[in-house]
């Protein structure tokens, strides 16, 4: 079945005015009702900045959380979507222990407030988990070079700590989630693939690994891939822990300038090119997907 491209109608016309009118609106009612004075020229500046150290252009403050933002949303969806896999099996488990373990991890995570969740989980790895592991000596005796890579990949070595606390944090709340992704893409499996692997002579685990998940895969990979762009918008929840992320770092900029429009405007903009760009790479996938199923 062959979808028809959307049309642009009179009706589109007429929304869309009416938003550009409703922002120039509250665009007037800023300057004039709270006699705020504009000021977008300085926003530039804290995108990228010349270092006279290195002599190099580097990103300044906005630009570096845009990058952790990044770096953090991409390891907690690894981690969340390896979580929700485990977990997910364990949901269909015949084990009624691991079942009962799996949807308590779910239930609990699920209903308790995010909030709670960050610092609960932040400070009990950070405190507890992270000094026994001993994982801030071991990144400050490492060499320039893979310093350098740890940097790139995660975060500078004096903020590894609390960059990897927050990312168990961020990936166990949102593989509660993925959790419930993976139970649903293997439970609408239908009955007769189960039945037939089981005339194969074949053994639950081969069952699982050769007949179930790869026809579960193409169903969950697009909420999955939905599920990210929650994790981009969620990853906003640890600026709470001081994780300098693109939120952080704009409240941060916001104390010190007072630019309070400006930054949060620019950083709204800067959620959504990172979320859209992600919509748009998942409805791609579902037609590539929806495609093959054909």
């Amino acid at each position: 079945m062959v979808l028809a491209k959307p049309k642009i109608t009179p009706i589109d016309i007429i929304l869309g005015s009416l938003m550009g009118a409703a922002v120039l609106f509250i665009a007037y009612k800023v300057s004039i009702g709270l006699k705020y004075t504009w000021n977008w020229g300085t926003m530039p500046q804290y995108f990228i900045r010349f270092d006279p150290d290195t002599r190099q252009w580097v990103p300044n403050v906005l630009l570096e959380g845009f990058l952790t933002t990044i770096r953090l949303s991409l390891w907690a969806t690894l981690l969340a979507t390896l979580i929700g896999v485990v977990m997910g099996m364990l949901r269909v488990s015949r084990s009624l222990f691991k079942r009962l373990l799996a949807g308590s991890y779910v239930e609990l995570t699920r209903n308790l407030p995010p909030l709670v969740l960050v610092f609960i989980f932040y400070f009990f790895v950070s405190d507890q988990i992270l000094p026994v592991l001993g994982v801030e000596e071991f990144v400050r005796s490492r060499s320039e070079s893979t310093q350098a890579l740890m940097t790139f990949l995660f975060a500078a070595p004096p903020l590894f700590s609390a960059f990897i606390s927050a990312l168990i944090t961020l990936s166990i709340f949102e593989g509660a989630y993925m959790t419930e992704i993976v139970r649903a893409g293997i439970q609408s499996i239908e009955k007769g693939q189960w039945e037939a692997a089981d005339a194969l002579g074949l053994s639950r685990w081969h069952r699982m690994r050769l007949i179930i998940l790869p026809q579960a895969i193409q169903r969950i990979l697009p909420p999955l891939a939905g599920q990210f762009i929650s994790t981009i918008k969620d990853s906003a929840i640890v600026s709470v822990i001081s994780i300098q992320e693109l939120t952080f770092q704009g409240m941060e900029l916001m104390a010190t300038t007072y630019f309070t429009f400006e930054i949060w405007i620019t950083i709204t903009v800067m959620y959504l090119m990172l979320t859209l760009a992600c919509s748009l790479g998942v409805a791609k996938l579902e037609h590539t997907l929806s495609k093959k199923r054909a």
